[in-house]
């Protein structure tokens, strides 16, 4: 959903900066390389410990590398199967750490082991979720569907939960930790929801498709 509406307007800005960054030299998967590091970095080093806020700003400044890679690569002709399968791959690594730094967080000082299992449940999902669309096109299907709940959302709705739960540590604000596990809740279902789309809708083209081609291999067999 985020990605229909947002990609555009966040790739038109910044389209001077990757510009910027090829004429310095700099590659896509460079970009995609650090963005990726950098988002492990905040996921992993700051909110196992409690330090939400920090985190999310650190993932988040790397989490638009994702959209300034496809950008440098457009802009010089240089998009490849191979950048796409590397960018594809390291998103899938980037998710899990943040979601796997809340589970760390939660299995250890946070001490809430229902909350570590959502977690847990969150990365676990959105990577079969990223599958059953991959599978799905490997295959030969379109699988065109719009999930309730796919990438963009799930950062979105948990690094703005992390960074305004991390007020309450940072600046003392009272109250508001309780916002990362209503988010968690959120993604976890939403997730599931997504997951349950796409598989209708894999199941459902699958068996359009098997029907069109039975029906075209009697058409041949008819016209012979």
């Amino acid at each position: 959903m985020l990605n229909k509406y947002a990609r555009a307007f966040f790739t038109r800005v910044l389209t001077p900066f990757a510009a910027f960054l090829l004429r310095r030299g700099v590659s896509p998967d460079a970009v995609t390389l650090i963005g990726t590091a950098g988002v492990m970095a905040g996921a992993l080093v700051f909110f196992p410990r409690g330090e939400f806020f920090w985190g999310t700003i650190v993932a988040t400044v790397f989490v638009f590398s994702d959209l300034v890679d496809g950008n440098m690569a457009r802009q010089a002709g240089i998009s490849s199967r191979w950048g796409a399968f590397l960018d594809s791959t390291l998103d899938r690594v980037a998710d899990g750490a943040v979601f796997g730094g809340f589970a760390l967080w939660y299995a250890g000082s946070g001490d809430n082991n229902m909350l570590c299992a959502v977690a847990i449940f969150c990365l676990a999902s959105g990577q079969v979720v990223s599958y059953t669309k991959a599978r799905g096109e490997a295959i030969g299907l379109p699988v065109a569907v719009n999930g309730l709940v796919e990438r963009a959302e799930r950062l979105v709705i948990s690094l703005v939960a992390a960074g305004l739960a991390g007020f309450h540590r940072t600046f003392g604000v009272p109250g508001i930790e309780i916002l990362l596990p209503i988010a968690l809740w959120i993604v976890a279902a939403g997730s599931a929801v997504t997951l349950a789309q796409r598989v209708i809708t894999v199941r459902r083209e699958s068996a359009e498709a098997d029907a069109a081609a039975a029906g075209t291999g009697r058409g041949s067999e008819t016209t012979s």
